[in-house]
């Protein structure tokens, strides 16, 4: 179950990110050198939380 969840929230923390860098917007307006960055980091950390939740998928099975 964990593992399936953590496959959710990879792809949560992915589209978070493309909406961070789309519209400036995270709680408050963000300026545009605060917003690419923080929306690249919320682009990985979805990317590894996917990878991580599929190689443990892999391993159980």
């Amino acid at each position: 179950m964990f593992n399936w969840l953590s496959l959710v929230t990879g792809l949560f923390y992915i589209v978070l990110g493309v909406v961070v860098i789309l519209y400036k917007f995270f709680i408050i307006v963000l300026e545009p050198n605060v917003a690419y960055p923080l929306g690249a980091l919320l682009i990985l950390y979805g990317i590894f939380r996917i990878t991580r939740a599929v190689i443990r998928l892999k391993n159980k099975e």
